[in-house]
C-alpha cells in the first residue's frame, strides 16, 4: 500500500472543520503531516472529513431486542428499566455462539455505516446458558471480536466482571452465564484474553466490574490494588433503585465508594452517571475520571438525563455509547444530549461552551463523540493529527439532510445515508455508503432473530 492523499470539501482537524485541505494517510495506515511524491489522490468532492466516531459503551448481542420491548407487559401496569431487563435476560439466555457472533456482526455492521471505527464492547456474555463454562473460556469473547474484524472495526473489548445478582438479591439463574467464581478468576481470564488477541493491532482489553450492585466491595477494591492504572469502565448511578441499594449497602452513594477503595481514578469511565450528587460530581472532577452517557437508551429504558452541563463545566470529560442499540447513530447521541438538557434546562444550547462562535456547539459535541470516546477506551486521541490512526468517515454535504446547511452544522442535521466512506488504519469500510456484508449480515440476522422469537 502506497500512502493516499483523500481530498474532500472540509476536514475538521483541530477541532475545527476547515474547508479545503487535505488528509494524507501512510502505507501503515497513519496520518502523515506532508504528502511523498508516489502517493495516491483520491478526491472527495462534497464531502465533508471527520475522525472515526468512537462508541464508548455498546452491549452488540442486544442489536436482537430493538423494537421488541415497546409495550407493557400483560399483567404489569407500567415498564421500566428492571422490567425491561428480565426481557434482556430471556434473550440473552438464548444465543449460542454463532447467535452471539451474528448479533454482534449486525450491531458492528450498522456503525460502520454510521460512521463509528472503534466501539467498546461491554462484555459480559462469558458461559453457556446454565453457567458452565465452555471448553475455551474465551469462546464468546472469540465471536465478539471476530465480528468485528470482519466487519473492520477497532474494538476495546472490556471484559465484565458480575458476582452477583445485587446486595441482598437472590440469586438470578437468567444471569448465571455472566457469572465469575471469585475476583482472582475474573481478573486471571481478563489478563489471559489479552494475550489471546496481544497480535492484533484492532483489538484491545480493557476490565468492566458491571456495577456496584454486580460486584461486592471486595472486588472493587482488589481491582483497584492489582490493575492500578488499567481501563476501566462500570455502570454507575443509572437508576435511582441502584444509588439507595449502593447507601443501604455501604452508606455512601456509587462515586463515593468508588472513590473510598481507588478506583475513581483518570482511566475509569462510570458509564451513564445519571443520579449524581453535587458531592459526586465534585469528586468525579478531581479525580480525573470520564462519564460516558447514552441518551438513546436512557431515554428508552426511563432512566433519566445526563447532568452533562454540571459535568462539563466541572471539567468532567464526557464521551456517547449506543449501549441496548435502540438504534445505533452517535452523532444522533450527540444531538440528544444537547436535546435532553435543552427540555431539561428549559433553554437552547445548553452545551455550548461560551465562545460566542457559531461553531463552538457543534465541536463540542464532535470532541465528545471521537477524541473523549477514545481517551475514555486508553487509544490515545482521535484527531487526525500526524502520527495518529487514521480512522474517518465522511458526510456528503450534498445529502438531502444536510442541503444548504452550514458545514459547521453538519452535526446536527446529517440524517440516515449521508455517511458515505468510513476508514479504519487507512482502510475503507464503507465506500459509496455501502457495507460489502451489510446484506448477507441483514439476511442472517433476520434468521436470528425469527429462531429467538419463534
Amino acid at each position: 500500500m502506497t500512502a493516499t492523499v483523500y481530498r474532500p470539501e472540509a476536514v475538521f482537524r483541530g477541532g475545527r472543520l476547515v474547508p479545503g485541505g487535505e488528509l494524507v494517510v501512510g502505507a501503515d495506515g497513519r496520518v502523515l503531516a506532508t504528502a511523498p511524491a508516489a502517493a495516491t489522490v483520491v478526491g472527495l468532492p462534497g464531502r465533508a472529513l471527520f475522525p472515526g466516531l468512537v462508541n464508548g459503551h455498546s452491549h452488540a448481542f442486544q442489536r436482537v431486542l430493538r423494537g421488541r420491548t415497546e409495550f407493557v407487559a400483560a399483567g404489569h401496569q407500567s415498564d421500566d428499566f428492571w422490567s425491561w431487563r428480565e426481557a434482556m435476560y430471556a434473550a440473552a439466555t438464548r444465543l449460542d455462539p454463532e447467535g452471539v457472533y451474528v448479533a454482534s456482526r449486525q450491531a458492528f455492521v450498522e456503525m460502520a455505516l454510521a460512521g463509528i471505527t472503534t466501539v467498546g464492547e461491554f462484555h459480559y456474555l462469558h458461559h453457556q446458558s446454565d453457567g458452565a463454562p465452555y471448553v475455551d473460556v474465551h469462546e464468546l469473547s472469540r465471536q465478539v471480536v471476530r465480528a468485528a474484524r470482519d466487519v473492520g472495526l477497532r474494538i476495546a473489548l472490556l471484559r465484565v466482571g458480575y458476582a452477583r445478582a445485587g446486595f441482598q438479591v437472590a440469586p438470578n439463574p437468567r444471569q448465571a452465564r455472566f457469572l465469575e467464581p471469585d475476583v482472582d478468576t475474573w481478573l486471571s481470564r481478563s489478563r489471559e484474553l489479552a494475550q489471546v488477541f496481544a497480535d492484533e493491532p484492532l483489538v484491545t482489553v480493557g476490565l468492566a466490574p458491571h456495577s456496584v450492585r454486580a460486584v461486592p466491595r471486595a472486588w472493587l477494591a482488589e481491582l483497584a490494588r492489582a490493575v492500578p492504572d488499567g481501563v476501566v469502565h462500570l455502570h454507575v448511578a443509572e437508576q435511582p433503585a441502584e444509588v439507595k441499594a449502593c447507601q443501604a449497602e455501604h452508606g455512601r452513594t456509587p462515586v463515593e465508594l468508588l472513590d473510598e477503595v481507588g478506583l475513581l481514578r483518570a482511566r475509569t469511565t462510570l458509564v451513564h452517571g445519571i443520579h449524581l450528587t453535587a458531592h459526586d460530581v465534585e469528586l468525579l472532577a478531581r479525580s480525573g475520571a470520564t462519564v460516558c452517557a447514552c441518551p438513546t437508551t436512557e431515554a428508552n429504558l426511563g432512566d433519566g438525563v445526563v447532568p452533562a452541563d454540571l459535568l462539563l463545566r466541572a471539567g468532567v470529560p464526557i464521551s456517547l455509547g449506543s449501549d441496548s442499540q435502540a438504534t445505533i447513530d452517535l452523532l444522533g447521541e450527540a444531538r440528544l444530549l444537547e436535546s435532553h438538557l435543552r427540555l431539561l434546562r428549559q433553554r437552547r444550547a445548553v452545551l455550548d461552551s461560551g465562545t460566542g462562535r457559531p461553531t463552538g456547539l457543534s465541536e463540542q459535541l464532535v470532541q465528545l463523540a471521537t477524541v473523549n470516546g477514545s481517551h475514555s477506551l486508553g487509544l490515545g486521541p482521535q484527531a487526525l493529527e500526524p502520527g495518529q490512526h487514521a480512522d474517518f468517515f465522511t458526510v456528503d454535504v450534498r445529502h438531502p439532510s444536510v442541503a444548504g446547511v452550514p458545514l459547521e452544522a453538519v452535526v446536527f442535521a446529517a440524517g440516515a445515508g449521508a455517511v458515505r466512506e468510513v476508514a479504519v488504519q487507512g482502510q475503507l469500510i464503507v465506500a459509496d455508503g455501502r457495507h460489502p456484508l451489510a446484506e448477507a449480515s441483514g439476511v442472517e440476522f433476520g434468521r436470528l432473530v425469527g429462531a429467538l422469537t419463534a
